[in-house]
């Protein structure tokens, strides 16, 4: 028995040991041959090059400034190599003496492992004509590496900041969602570079190359070249941008220019502020003084700012009431005192406005017609009406993180706060003030619908590559109000050009043109008040916000100019000139004709 045994574990471990042999002999040999093939083929991505923005007439808007990135051998800071490493560092410090010798050392350090083979950045940017002089001496030291690696420049400084937006380091959370950026390494961060990101970064190329032992490579297996040079070509024109950032010199607030397609030839939030500064890192004075000022520089104000329309929005509440449950001779009698409970609502003009139509009411902006129409009218036709013509909603311009505003009614009161809607808050809604809000841009938008009657979607592409991008407007007014839209066109008309209007004497434009002036309170007026201080008697930020927003030429509308000017207050008096000014270089420039 003992010895059958004993033969048996001999013919055990005679076959685990074939077993074995086997393994490493046959089927190990597929194993080896992979680590094998990895070792002797590697596959490197190149990175793409940034497409380039344009404006309209090809001004180039954002760029990439030619330059090189110095890189070094792995592996280096071992004590056999220790002495390569500093004789390395050292030598660049003699050809760049402006070079941080600790920073990049200590990038080195972050970078370098025993499972890193591939060379390490230590410089991001040498520009092309500080390098040139000096590249082919880098070239002969094998330590280190010299590749081109262009920067984003922006040629205007600050002009559209707020529109181009700008490119930097790309962080965790952005490389998770795109693994493209990781070889990049930047990425838009605002504006348009934001929103066409994807397109303007392009796709990376892809080289296979057979190295040996060392990682020298030996031969070229395949090539496919990065997909890149993408360019944007937008419908703003940086001269017009240039024109409108000096007439709007130490003033805060928005402007924009947009035809009645929705194509923008120009738009700024101001203040503006440097874009190329946040392209290698912007220093945290730098950044406190940005997002500290009571300006809000660095606050995209055209989407993202978000306003009391003030009477603006009488003129779609206007169309909204002569086609609801008034009738266009349905007219009140404005004594500038509507008491209403406890409380009395008061009109802007003291001493009244006598007898006032719908025409009267735009022309002068008269609070007590709206007042008391509202209270014909309600909030519930009041709210869905002017979300059907865009306020309460994003406008689908091509920036990123719209604001949608705030249009109120009871379900969203109730929604919001948990309390009931008050008729004294309905009156509030009628004159633009209480708990409504919006952005310059729904502004322009909602008035490029009164002067066509369709509702455009704002957009700075133009071209997208070589496809045009030209959205359809929206049809969204009923076939009632299309019929009495002239009825609100000739007010707003009358306002710029009758003797009572309230933008008429503050205008000089040679095309006619229509608008309507608001002004947006910032703070309360107490009801034991009876004489109200003259905005200029107040504090700044204690003053009221101008709008001013017109379409032109009258008859047949081809542009729409929207100005906020923040503290402003009368938007007649304080955007009057601007506007003026703006459609005279827009005539100038042939954008527009005289009829």
């Amino acid at each position: 028995m003992r010895i059958k045994f004993i033969i048996a574990l001999f013919i055990s471990v005679a076959v685990a040991l074939l077993v074995r042999v086997y393994y490493l002999a046959i089927e190990s040999n597929h194993y080896y041959e992979r680590l094998s093939l990895n070792n002797t083929i590697k596959t490197e991505y190149i990175a793409p090059v940034r497409g380039e923005i344009l404006d309209r007439t090809n001004r180039p808007v954002a760029i990439n400034q030619l330059g090189f990135k110095i890189k070094l051998k792995p592996h280096l800071r071992s004590k056999k190599h220790i002495k390569e490493f500093n004789d390395a560092i050292d030598y660049l410090l003699t050809l760049f003496p402006d070079l941080n010798k600790e920073k990049i050392i200590k990038k080195y350090k972050r970078k370098d492992s025993y499972y890193n083979h591939e060379y390490i950045d230590i410089v991001d940017f040498i520009p092309y004509k500080e390098m040139m002089p000096k590249y082919s001496k880098l070239l002969l030291h094998n330590n280190i590496k010299v590749v081109s690696a262009p920067r984003r420049y922006y040629p205007f400084g600050d002009i559209a900041s707020h529109v181009i937006g700008y490119v930097s380091k790309a962080n965790k959370k952005e490389i998770a969602k795109d693994p493209t950026l990781e070889l990049i390494g930047y990425t838009g961060k605002n504006g348009i570079e934001k929103y066409y990101n994807k397109f303007l970064e392009g796709e990376p190329g892809k080289k296979v190359v057979q190295v040996n032992a060392n990682n020298q490579i030996i031969k070229e297996l395949s090539y496919t070249p990065p997909k890149e040079n993408r360019k944007l070509t937008l419908n703003i024109d940086m001269e017009l941008q240039r024109y409108i950032s000096k007439l709007f010199q130490k003033k805060a607030g928005a402007v924009i220019v947009m035809k009645t397609d929705g194509s923008i030839l120009a738009a700024s939030s101001f203040p503006e502020y440097n874009l190329n500064t946040f392209v290698t890192g912007i220093s945290t004075k730098e950044w406190l003084k940005l997002t500290t000022s009571l300006d809000k520089p660095f606050t995209n104000k055209l989407i993202n700012g978000l306003y009391p329309p003030g009477s603006t929005v009488k003129i779609g509440l206007g169309l909204i009431y002569i086609t609801t449950r008034l009738y266009p001779a349905w007219s009140v009698f404005c004594t500038a005192r509507f008491p209403l409970g406890k409380r009395v609502f008061r009109c802007w003009k003291h001493g009244g406005h006598g007898k006032t139509n719908i025409v009267k009411a735009i022309r002068e902006s008269c609070d007590d017609y709206f007042y008391k129409g509202s209270l014909q009218v309600g909030i519930k036709i009041m709210s869905e009406g002017l979300k059907r013509m865009g306020l309460g909603k994003k406008t689908g311009v091509d920036l990123p993180n719209e604001f949608i505003g705030t249009v109120p009614s009871r379900e969203w009161k109730m929604r919001k706060y948990a309390q009931p809607w008050y008729i004294g808050e309905t009156l509030n809604t009628s004159i633009g003030q209480g708990n409504m809000l919006v952005t310059p841009m729904q502004i322009a938008s909602f008035t490029a619908l009164m002067a066509t009657g369709k509702l455009p979607v704002p957009h700075f592409a133009k071209l997208i590559g070589d496809k045009p991008y030209n959205p359809k407007p929206k049809d969204v007014l009923t076939s009632k109000e299309k019929r009495r839209l002239p009825i609100i066109r000739k007010a707003m008309m009358e306002v710029c050009n009758y003797p009572t209007g309230t933008a008429t004497h503050y205008l000089h434009a040679k095309v006619k043109i229509a608008g309507k002036t608001g002004t947006a309170q910032v703070i309360g007026i107490k009801q034991d008040i009876k004489k109200r201080m003259l905005e200029h008697e107040l504090s700044y930020y204690s003053r009221s916000h101008a709008w001013f927003t017109t379409y032109g030429p009258y008859r047949h509308p081809q542009v729409i100019v929207t100005v906020l000017v923040e503290h402003g207050g009368h938007g007649g008096a304080a955007a009057g000139s601007m506007v003026s000014d703006i459609y005279n270089w827009l005539l100038e420039h042939k954008y527009i004709s005289r009829r």
